[in-house]
C-alpha cells in the first residue's frame, strides 16, 4: 500500500508543478476546506479569483478524480449534482503536496 500512496503523492506533486496561473492548487484547498463540494460550488468560488468557464472547472475535477485518485465521488440520485471529497487515505498527501507547492511559490 505504500507503494500506490507514493504513486499518488508523486502524481499530485507534478499536478502542482504544472499549475502555471494558481487554479489547480485554489481548487484542492477548497477541497480540503469545504470537505464536500459539488463543481457548481467550486466554480462558484474559483470564478471570484479566475476568469474560468464552468467547463474548465468541470474538466479540472474530472481530471483530478479521474487521473489522480485522490477524489471520491458520490451521486444521490440521478436528479443530484455529483459531490465530491477528498478520500480521507489521501487528505495528508495533498495538504503536504500543497504546502510543498506554497513553498515554492514563496522561494521563486
Amino acid at each position: 500500500m505504500g507503494s500506490l500512496r507514493q504513486k499518488i503523492k508523486q502524481r499530485v506533486e507534478k499536478y502542482l508543478e504544472l499549475d502555471v496561473d494558481g487554479i489547480r492548487n485554489q481548487i484542492l484547498k477548497v477541497f480540503i476546506s469545504l470537505k464536500k463540494a459539488t463543481v457548481e460550488m467550486i466554480h462558484s468560488i474559483i470564478s471570484k479569483e479566475y476568469d474560468v468557464s464552468h467547463n474548465v472547472v468541470a474538466s479540472m475535477i474530472g481530471y483530478i478524480h479521474s487521473k489522480l485518485g485522490i477524489l471520491r465521488a458520490h451521486k444521490e440520485s440521478y436528479k443530484t449534482p455529483i459531490e465530491y471529497s477528498v478520500n480521507e487515505n489521501y487528505l495528508d498527501l495533498v495538504k503536504s503536496a500543497l504546502n510543498k507547492s506554497t513553498a515554492k511559490d514563496v522561494d521563486t
